[in-house]
C-alpha cells in the first residue's frame, strides 16, 4: 500500500509560501511537488475551506497565507485534508467467524485506536512554524558547514 504524502506535502508548500514565495499559483506548487495542477488544487482546498489559505483566480493569482503558521497546527492540517487512515494495519476480514481472529482483530482495534489517539494529541500541540523552525535551524547548520543556500530544488 503507498504511503499518503498529503499532509507532508501541505506543510511543505505552507513553510514555502510562508518563507520564500507570497503568492504561489497551483501551477507552481505543482511543479514543485511533481504533481498535477489539479491535484494542488483539490488538496488546498482544505486548507482554504478551513481559512488557512486564501486563492484568488485569474491573472496575478494564486494561493495565499491567510494566517500566520504558528496559528496552524499538524492536526488543522490532517483535518484539512480529510483525515486520512494513518494506519495501513488492521484486521482482516470484517466479520470474522474464527474466535482466533476475532481476538487478534480486537486486540489491534483497541491498540490502533489508543495509537491513533496520542498521535492526534500530539499532532495538536505541533504548529507549522515548529517545523519551519526546525528547517531554519537545518538550513543555518547546512549554510554553516557547506557555504550553501540549501533548501531545496524545488524553490
Amino acid at each position: 500500500m503507498p504511503r499518503d504524502s498529503r499532509m507532508s506535502r501541505m506543510l511543505h508548500v505552507l513553510i514555502h509560501m510562508d518563507r520564500h514565495v507570497e503568492r504561489a499559483t497551483s501551477e507552481e506548487i505543482s511543479r514543485m511537488l511533481g504533481t498535477n495542477p489539479v491535484v494542488v488544487r483539490r488538496m488546498m482546498s482544505g486548507l482554504r475551506e478551513k481559512g488557512y489559505v486564501t486563492s484568488e483566480k485569474g491573472h496575478g493569482g494564486g494561493w495565499e497565507l491567510a494566517c500566520s503558521l504558528d496559528a496552524i497546527t499538524l492536526l488543522d492540517v490532517y483535518r484539512a485534508i480529510g483525515e486520512p487512515p494513518l494506519f495501513s494495519i488492521g484486521p482482516h476480514a470484517d466479520h470474522p467467524d474464527c474466535l482466533v481472529e476475532q481476538a487478534v482483530d480486537a486486540r489491534m482495534e483497541k491498540t490502533l485506536g489508543e495509537a491513533e489517539a496520542l498521535l492526534m494529541a500530539r499532532f495538536g500541540t505541533i504548529t507549522v512554524a515548529d517545523v519551519a523552525d526546525d528547517f531554519e535551524r537545518r538550513l543555518a547548520s547546512r549554510s554553516a558547514r557547506a557555504g550553501a543556500d540549501g533548501v531545496c530544488s524545488d524553490t
